[in-house]
């Protein structure tokens, strides 16, 4: 096993300790008065964590040059859609007891629902379509789907800043962090038209 896939493994146990400690947690009765909003807040902030990681992967290898970084974004995306769905899975079992009217009412009527369903909804596609198999039926398409990861990362945003009813602390430094990637991205590509050479002139 050569040191990268080491690294891949590590990363992969040490991820999934949230969710162990949790679980542990719920069986041994000590997630506090209110176990199901642990689970909920818990599982939505690591979700989030590792949906920013993602996105920090390309940045990183730009500006160090560390192209071995693109090997963990795909894992480092599935970890982010493996907490958002049991994000998701805790608040359909817990607060609509998996009442599928109430949870399109509630979709609908709550604007911080409707961001954080728009942002689990983007990283659907996205994990579908992670594997070597889909990269090479999509083609250049595939990067462009993938672009919906700026799109859960907008939504995730909205979400955890219009869950409190005051806007402070935690969530507005990842909403920043968000902003900050995105803003990255933005003016890497300027940079990059600006670079393009043109074509020559007969």
């Amino acid at each position: 096993m050569n040191l990268r896939r080491v690294a891949k493994v590590v990363l992969a146990v040490v991820s999934l300790v949230p969710a162990l400690l949790l679980t542990r947690g719920l069986i041994q009765a000590r997630l506090g008065p209110n176990p199901a909003e642990t689970i909920q807040l818990e599982t939505g902030i690591w979700a989030f964590r590792f949906l920013i990681l993602t996105l920090v992967v390309t940045p990183v290898r730009r500006l160090t040059g560390w192209n071995e970084a693109i090997q963990y974004r795909r894992m480092l995306g599935l970890l982010a859609f493996f907490y958002a769905a049991l994000h998701v899975t805790s608040y359909l079992a817990f607060d609509v007891l998996f009442a599928w009217g109430l949870f399109v009412e509630d979709v609908v009527k709550r604007p911080f629902i409707t961001a954080g369903m728009i942002a689990f909804t983007a990283m659907v596609p996205l994990a579908i379509t992670s594997t070597r198999g889909w990269i090479r039926r999509l083609g250049r398409r595939w990067q462009v789907l993938h672009r919906l990861i700026y799109v859960s990362a907008v939504g995730a945003a909205v979400h955890y800043l219009w869950k409190g009813k005051v806007i402070y602390g935690t969530p507005v430094i990842y909403a920043g962090l968000v902003a900050a990637l995105l803003a990255f991205r933005v003016v890497w590509m300027a940079r990059k038209r600006r670079v393009r050479p043109q074509p020559a002139q007969s």
